[in-house]
C-alpha cells in the first residue's frame, strides 16, 4: 500500500499541530495524530449545505450564507452549487494555513471554491462574526466540534450553548435555518434549539454523501419562525464577542475535530 506522506504542517492555538497529509489522491488533515477532515469522507459536509439550503423558506433562496470553517472547501462548494449569481457565501476560518493549503494544495479537490466571486473570506472566528449580525444570514452552517454536547473546545460552548443558540437565531433572518455537523445524536441540543424559538429536527446522513455506506453523522436544522429572538446577553444588551480556537474554529482547523 502506498505511504502517506506528509505536504505540511502547522500549530495552531493551545500548541497542538495540524498536518496536511497526502496518500496518492487521498487528502487528509490531522490534528495529533487524528484525521480532522478527508477527501474521501466529505458526504455528510455536502449534506450541511444541501439540507440547510432545501430548508431555506426565501422566495428566490439564499442572499447570504455563513459558513463557519473552511474545511477542505466542500461545504462551501455545496453551498456555491445551490445559490444564485447575486448571492455570496461568507466564511469565517481562524487558520491562515488551513486557507493556504485550500488556496494552493487542495483546492482542486472541491473546485477551487475560494476562487468564485461570490465567496467572502474571512480570516477570524465565527462566533464573532454572528455576534456582530442581526438578522443577516439567510443560512448559517457550523462544522466545529465532534457534537453540540462534546464542546472540546471551552470556547463553543458560545455556539452551542443556550447564549450561543441565540446568537444564532438572533444572526438568521426571517425563515432563516441554522444548520450545525455533529458525530451522532443529541437530544438536549434539539430541545435547546426550540426553546430558543427555532423548529427543531435533525437528519442522520452517511459520512460518504446519500446512498453511500459506511459511517453515518447527523445535521441539526432549526428554521427561524415568527419574531427575531431578543439579542443575546444581558439586559438585552450584546455580549462580548468570544473568542474560540476554531473559527469558533469550526471544523476547519480546530484541534477538536472529529472521525
Amino acid at each position: 500500500m502506498q505511504p502517506w506522506e506528509t505536504v505540511d504542517r502547522t500549530k495552531v492555538e493551545g500548541g497542538t499541530e495540524l498536518v496536511l497529509a497526502r496518500r496518492g489522491e487521498e487528502w487528509v488533515v490531522r490534528n495529533d495524530g487524528r484525521v480532522l477532515m478527508s477527501s474521501r469522507q466529505h458526504g455528510s459536509e455536502d449534506a450541511l449545505a444541501q439540507l440547510a439550503l432545501d430548508r431555506l423558506e426565501r422566495p428566490g433562496g439564499a442572499r447570504t450564507v455563513l459558513i463557519g470553517g473552511l474545511g477542505l472547501g466542500y461545504t462551501l462548494r455545496a453551498t456555491l452549487d445551490r445559490i444564485g449569481p447575486e448571492s455570496r457565501a461568507v466564511v469565517a476560518e481562524i487558520s491562515p494555513a488551513l486557507v493556504s493549503w485550500n488556496r494552493a494544495q487542495v483546492g482542486h479537490l472541491a473546485g477551487h471554491p475560494l476562487d468564485d466571486p461570490r465567496a467572502r473570506l474571512q480570516i477570524g472566528d465565527v462566533v464573532a462574526r454572528i455576534a456582530e449580525a442581526a438578522g443577516a444570514f439567510d443560512a448559517i452552517l457550523l462544522d466545529v466540534d465532534n457534537s453540540p454536547s462534546s464542546m472540546v473546545l471551552a470556547g463553543n460552548d458560545r455556539l452551542y450553548g443556550p447564549r450561543g443558540v441565540r446568537a444564532c437565531a438572533h444572526a438568521l433572518s426571517a425563515g432563516g435555518v441554522l444548520a450545525v455537523w455533529s458525530a451522532g445524536p443529541d437530544t438536549r441540543y434539539l430541545e435547546r434549539l426550540e426553546r430558543e424559538g427555532l423548529e427543531a429536527r435533525s437528519v442522520t446522513v452517511p459520512a460518504r454523501g446519500f446512498g453511500g455506506g459506511g459511517a453515518r453523522h447527523v445535521v441539526f436544522l432549526g428554521v427561524k419562525r415568527g419574531a427575531t429572538p431578543r439579542r443575546p446577553g444581558r439586559g438585552g444588551t450584546p455580549g462580548p464577542a468570544p473568542r474560540s480556537p476554531r473559527g469558533a474554529a469550526p471544523r476547519s482547523a480546530a484541534p477538536s475535530r472529529r472521525r
